[in-house]
């Protein structure tokens, strides 16, 4: 696990961007996160609200953005198991940087894609 010492997280990058690209960065950790925000919490609801996700690189994504700090997971003792994630404190300081980066895709991605019929709505919308 990374350290982690008051919310800062020990990176041998000296760029910021690099740093956090490094963490959060990749095809699946933001829109993983995003879902866990908005209370998409178990894995089989993750796995249906992020079309094209495969169960394995759920599970790594999950395992990784827990190894970061950035998600807790809680294990239920009940049967069948039940297991329950969530946005930690350190994951809701990216709250602001995730609705910025909605509001720029409602504004410059969304209208284009009406004219893209090709592409079909994705329930992870915030």
């Amino acid at each position: 696990m990374r350290d982690i010492v008051d919310g800062v997280i020990s990176s041998p990058y000296q760029c910021p961007v690099t740093a956090a690209m490094q963490i959060i960065g990749g095809k699946w950790r933001i829109i993983i996160l995003w879902a866990i925000g908005n209370d998409v919490n178990r894995f089989g609801m993750l796995q249906r609200a992020i079309p094209g996700i495969t169960k394995k690189m759920l599970t790594t994504e999950l395992r990784a953005l827990e190894e970061a700090g950035l998600i807790s997971r809680t294990v239920f003792p009940v049967v069948p198991p039940k297991v329950e994630y969530a946005v930690t404190p350190l994951g809701q300081t990216l709250r602001p940087a995730l609705e910025a980066l909605g509001l720029w895709g409602e504004t410059h991605a969304l209208p284009n894609r009406a004219s893209s019929p090709e592409v079909t709505e994705s329930p992870v919308v915030g």
